[in-house]
């Protein structure tokens, strides 16, 4: 007995039950981004003031559209909090799968609001080149503004790895942001110096180019928000683990077709084809699936919405040939992934497969149709049914 087995008993608990464990670690989840985003609040509340005075004070544009940008800032943090509170809502009968997308559509905000922020302070920039103004600086404005270059750096640093850790794009994208202004503040501070040293005013010039900074990083932000919501390839690691539990079973020969779709970070729902011998019957198969099912669950948190099946030939040599034989054709093909689904049928005179074609095919179409005229050509006697299946995940 595999220890896949060993480890799943008939009387567990079923998988569509509540997950205290998993009820308890999104709980945790939903705190840390919320403590994390406050604290983010309350530090770029509280530099947003200071610099804004200072700049008004010094009349340096560059340092008072930093102001902005920290504000800007907060605001995203607020929307980090409003966001991970509504994805949290139960499912209900209107949305079944839950509320989690909502944390995809709070860091599109995000991206917007850092956008806009660039774009804004781009105008004002240019409108200072065209009307320049002498900067004035103190000493305590300087102070003030190195300290502000510390704090993002500690505060971008510690909000991104927040981030990463709950797998959070909002408090990522928050930290990155803030990781780009203590650059930035960083730049006015040495324009500052320039000018206090040379009497030469980089202001209105610093100014443009901090916006241009800014907007990079916020169409950055939005690329990646964007390609979530279309619907990314499934994480490489998580298919492989997916893939193992079930082939942990002897029964399995091959895992296919893997699809996993996302309601949210850390919330799937999957299928895939499992191919297995001929000899299972109805019942071997049903307790193999639950089996299945449950230590997919057990092992990566997914839970198996369907598990069809592929019954590959133990019986008959000539169908094993023809298999073989077809993979062989098939391989011989540098852009197609796989064969899989293999199914003769010798009294309908009929075979059937699916063929995965990559993504680096120039024409997925063209290669598709290449390899299935080579098998008709090599099994001109039978009528050949094909599928051409796209590699949703490794592998």
């Amino acid at each position: 007995m595999s220890s896949a087995e060993t480890n799943i008993h008939e009387n567990e608990v079923s998988i569509l039950q509540p997950d205290q464990e998993a009820l308890k670690n999104a709980g945790k989840r939903d705190k840390q981004i919320v403590k994390t985003s406050v604290i983010a609040i309350l530090a770029n509340v509280l530099l947003a003031a200071f610099k804004a005075v200072i700049g008004v004070i010094s009349g340096s544009i560059a340092i008072t559209l930093d102001a902005v940008n920290n504000l800007s800032d907060a605001v995203s943090s607020v929307i980090t909090i409003i966001g991970t509170k509504l994805a949290t809502k139960e499912p209900d009968r209107k949305h079944p799968y839950g509320y989690g997308r909502i944390e995809y559509l709070s860091a599109l905000i995000i991206s917007v609001i850092v956008l806009y922020a660039g774009v804004t302070s781009l105008k004002e920039s240019v409108t200072k080149i065209i009307h320049p103004e002498t900067p004035s600086y103190t000493a305590v404005a300087l102070i003030i503004v190195a300290t502000a270059v510390l704090v993002k750096i500690f505060l971008g640093r510690y909000v991104e790895s927040v981030g990463k850790r709950v797998n959070s794009d909002s408090l990522i994208n928050s930290g990155k942001d803030a990781t780009l202004d203590s650059i930035i503040s960083a730049s006015t501070l040495v324009a500052a110096v320039i000018f206090l040293l040379t009497k030469v005013s980089l202001e209105s010039w610093l100014g443009a180019i901090i916006s241009i900074v800014i907007i990079k990083s916020g169409i950055d932000m939005l690329r990646e928000i964007i390609s979530e919501i279309l619907g990314q390839r499934s994480d490489n690691d998580l298919s492989k683990e997916i893939k193992a539990a079930a082939m942990e079973f002897p029964e399995v020969n091959g895992v296919y077709d893997l699809v996993l779709h996302n309601y949210g970070p850390d919330s799937y729902i999957g299928s895939f084809h499992i191919e297995v011998p001929d000899t299972l019957n109805a019942g071997d198969i049903d307790r193999l699936i639950r089996k299945i099912t449950y230590a997919v669950y057990i092992r990566c948190r997914i839970i198996v919405a369907a598990i069809s099946v592929y019954s590959i030939n133990t019986k008959d040599q000539h169908v094993i040939d023809v298999r073989e034989k077809i993979r062989e054709i098939a391989g011989r093909n540098d852009y197609i992934i796989q064969m899989h689904g293999f199914y003769m049928s010798e009294e309908d005179k009929m075979i059937r497969f699916d063929l995965v074609v990559s993504f680096d095919s120039p024409d997925r179409f063209s290669t598709f149709n290449q390899v299935v005229s080579q098998v008709k050509e090599a099994y001109p006697d039978y009528k050949v049914f094909a599928v051409m299946d796209t590699d949703y995940s490794v592998s």
